[in-house]
């Protein structure tokens, strides 16, 4: 998976980004990926649309939830999702490109909130995620 430069990322993410077959698999490349921010964007298919010839919404909330994934790991321990939730603003068609941008809203103790803005890259909003985490003590 190609990366931009950036800050180095965490123990965790490191790891994630070597074994993270899904997103390889959809081409996803991390542009930024720092403590509690992360920016990865995919390139759309024609093996990604639905029925109506838009964008599955389970592959945009693919993107949002790897970005909040980069996001989340901050450390050398190991963070999960505890959920997440999403609002579908606007559709997208094969051959833009979707960028998802996730920052920490806050961190306390093992537990975490992340929005994730995605968008198209003639600026439209697409959806707003808002992924929970919880750090585990399993480290990388």
């Amino acid at each position: 998976m190609p990366e931009a430069a950036s800050a180095p990322p965490t123990r965790a993410s490191e790891v994630m980004q070597k074994t993270d077959a899904a997103a390889r698999m959809l081409g996803m490349v991390i542009e930024r990926n720092e403590p509690g921010d992360a920016v990865v964007s995919m390139v759309l298919r024609d093996d990604m649309m639905n029925g109506f010839a838009i964008t599955h919404g389970g592959l945009v909330f693919t993107l949002a939830d790897t970005a909040f994934a980069y996001a989340c790991n901050e450390d050398e321990h190991v963070t999960v999702a505890q959920g997440a939730e999403i609002s579908f603003l606007a559709s997208s068609r094969a051959g833009q490109t979707l960028t998802a941008q996730a920052r920490r809203v806050v961190r306390s103790g093992r537990n975490g909130i992340y929005d994730v803005t995605v968008t198209s890259d003639d600026g439209t909003r697409i959806a707003e995620f808002r992924g929970r985490s919880f750090t585990t003590s399993k480290t990388v």
